[in-house]
């Protein structure tokens, strides 16, 4: 069957539906651009933050998880996405071409994973043990089976080592102002279409309690959650063979699939990158999973027993900024 066009308002809601998507401090890293049966996908450097990963790894990943996003959305639609991998060698920001046909009957199961991308935000505050832990665990492996990406969920009792990891990457980078700036660059109170807003961080009183979260600035006095004592989470590492575009692309593509399918168990869920940003740290949580491969991102995974409005939604690019359609 020959790839179709497709309606551009119903490409433009999947767009603007994928854009959803988790990203390094909510900077949005992505451009779409349509021409004739084709969207493509870039990567955009220009509104990405430069000190929290100056290898770019994470724009990459947040990439992945915006493809997979899409993908999920077109499926609601009524299209099967087929993906084409970095298809201009001279340009590796342009991540792929995507083309479509259409799916025919569409199961309802596909509609609830795009229901779940408009549930799912990330939480900061601490988690509760994740309840029918072991059920939810044993589909992830068969449902996500990426190549070159591998997942590992970590004992409980490797939360030390995973602290002391935490705590080592904060201290690499105690001195480095423009890491700190950047971090206060990307929370603000003004967030508009892009960044953190304050009310998604959390206060010294949450913050004490999950000590493997990135040392973001605290702001209020209150505690959103003081039933939950201490942060219970599982944490699930995902890790590549290496550290090709390819590669990182595939593991935000895992990321977002995995965290779609615990918003759609009643889960709530925190992407880590801090601690894979420092060496040190990221060495720790290399040896902690017992792979040679390497870790790029990290999730907690857990409970906030029936408080997920505590978490607002994280502010978004109008699809009119980040979608170009071409004749």
């Amino acid at each position: 069957m020959h790839a179709v066009t497709v309606d551009l308002d119903v490409l433009t809601d999947a767009v603007a539906l994928a854009c959803r998507a988790p990203s390094l401090h909510n900077s949005q890293p992505w451009r779409w651009i349509s021409t004739g049966d084709v969207v493509s996908l870039f990567l955009d450097t220009e509104v990405a933050p430069r000190y929290t990963d100056t290898s770019g790894r994470e724009l990459v990943v947040s990439c992945g998880a915006v493809l997979d996003h899409f993908r999920v959305s077109m499926a609601a639609a009524g299209y099967r996405a087929t993906v084409d991998r970095f298809p201009n060698p001279n340009n590796q920001n342009h991540l792929c071409d995507i083309d479509f046909r259409p799916a025919g009957f569409v199961a309802e199961a596909y509609r609830e994973r795009a229901e779940a991308i408009q549930r799912r935000r990330t939480d900061r505050l601490p988690f509760a043990a994740p309840p029918h832990w072991d059920d939810f665990f044993e589909q992830l492996p068969a449902a996500h089976d990426w190549p070159g990406v591998a997942m590992a969920v970590l004992p409980d009792e490797s939360r030390a080592d995973l602290i002391r990891a935490s705590e080592l990457a904060r201290s690499a980078r105690r001195y480095d102002s423009a890491y700190h700036a950047e971090l206060f660059g990307w929370t603000t109170p003004l967030a508009i279409s892009e960044g953190i807003p304050t009310a998604a961080l959390l206060s010294p009183a949450e913050s004490e309690r999950v000590a493997i979260g990135r040392d973001f600035p605290t702001v209020g006095t209150g505690d959103r959650l003081p039933d939950i004592a201490t942060d219970d989470s599982k944490v699930v590492v995902l890790s590549t063979e290496d550290n090709t575009r390819d590669s990182l692309l595939r593991c935000g593509e895992m990321l977002s699939s995995i965290l779609l399918d615990a918003t759609m168990a009643g889960l709530a869920t925190c992407t880590l990158s801090h601690l894979t940003e420092v060496p040190a740290s990221r060495r720790i949580v290399a040896a902690l999973t017992g792979s040679q491969s390497i870790p790029q991102v990290l999730v907690r995974v857990g409970s906030s027993r029936g408080h997920d409005d505590l978490t607002p939604k994280t502010p978004r690019r109008p699809v009119s900024e980040v979608l170009t359609v071409r004749d």
